[in-house]
C-alpha cells in the first residue's frame, strides 16, 4: 500500500513542479520590474505546496495559534525540521514566508530555479560567520517580510529536535528583530528523512508559540536554549494531544 501510494504521490509532485515553474516563471516575468520580494510568485508557490499537502484525504492539517504573529513586527520564525514536507506544510500558515535555503539549492533543475524565481533566501556556508551567512536576511525583516530558518540545519532522523545552530540568533540580538518559534508534529510520521515511502494518512500539526523578545536576554546561548526548550516542551505537548 506504501509503495503504490508513495509512487502516486511522487508523480504528482514531479508535474505539480513541472507545471508551476512554468506558471511562475510567467508571473516572475510579468511582476519582477515592482515587486521587489517576489511576493507574488512566492504566494503562487503556496497554491502548489496546498496541492502537494491534499494528495491524500486522510492526512489531517490542524493549525494552532496562528493569532500570535503580528505582521507589523520583523520576525524570524524558526520551526523543528522533521521531513521534506515541512516546507509546503508550513505554507498552510495564512502568512507567506521567505525561507532561508543552502545556495547550492539553486544549482537543482526545477526545484533550484523555483528558490530564486519566488525569492528565497540563500545562505553560503562556505563563508565562517553566522551573520555574514545571514546578512541578506536583513532588508527583508526590516521591510517586515517574515523570514522562516530551520536552526537545526538539516532534517531530523529521528523526529526528535538535534542543536540549533547559532545564525538565526545572532541575528535577532544584533538587529533587535523578533523570535518566534513554530513547532511542527506529524510531518516525520508521515515522510521519515532518508526515507522515499510516504503514509496515506497522519495528524499534522502547526502550533505557533508566543514570539520572544530577545531583548530580555543578556546573550546568545541563553537565548538559543529558550526557544530550544520551547520547541521540545511544545512537540510533546503536540504528540500526547
Amino acid at each position: 500500500m506504501k509503495i503504490v501510494f508513495s509512487i502516486y504521490v511522487w508523480t504528482c509532485y514531479v508535474l505539480l513542479f513541472l507545471i508551476f515553474f512554468a506558471i511562475i516563471s510567467i508571473i516572475f516575468l510579468l511582476t519582477f520590474p515592482f515587486d521587489r520580494y517576489r511576493r507574488i510568485p512566492n504566494k503562487v508557490l503556496g497554491i502548489m505546496a496546498s496541492m502537494m499537502m491534499r494528495l491524500s484525504p486522510f492526512w489531517k492539517i490542524e493549525i494552532i495559534g496562528d493569532e500570535k504573529y503580528n505582521p507589523s513586527e520583523p520576525t524570524i520564525f524558526i520551526a523543528n525540521h522533521e521531513s521534506f514536507i515541512d516546507i509546503p506544510l508550513l505554507y498552510e500558515l495564512p502568512w507567506k514566508m521567505k525561507w532561508v535555503v543552502k545556495h547550492s539549492m539553486t544549482y537543482i533543475p526545477v526545484m533550484g530555479w523555483l528558490v530564486k524565481l519566488t525569492g528565497q533566501l540563500t545562505i553560503n556556508r562556505s563563508s565562517k560567520s553566522a551573520l555574514k551567512k545571514l546578512s541578506n536576511l536583513v532588508q527583508p525583516l526590516q521591510d517586515l517580510v517574515p523570514v522562516m530558518i530551520f536552526p537545526e540545519g538539516t532534517r531530523s532522523l529521528d523526529g526528535e529536535i538535534q542543536g540549533f545552530k547559532n545564525g538565526a540568533f545572532l541575528l535577532a540580538m544584533e538587529h533587535g528583530f523578533r523570535i518566534q518559534p513554530v513547532v511542527l508534529s506529524g510531518p516525520f510520521q508521515i515522510l521519515k528523512s532518508g526515507s522515499k515511502l510516504f503514509s496515506p494518512e497522519g495528524n499534522l500539526k502547526i502550533s505557533v508559540l508566543d514570539p520572544i523578545d530577545v531583548t530580555h536576554f543578556d546573550n546568545m546561548s541563553d537565548l538559543k536554549s529558550f526557544a530550544r526548550d520551547q520547541i521540545i516542551i511544545e512537540q510533546k505537548r503536540l504528540r500526547n494531544s
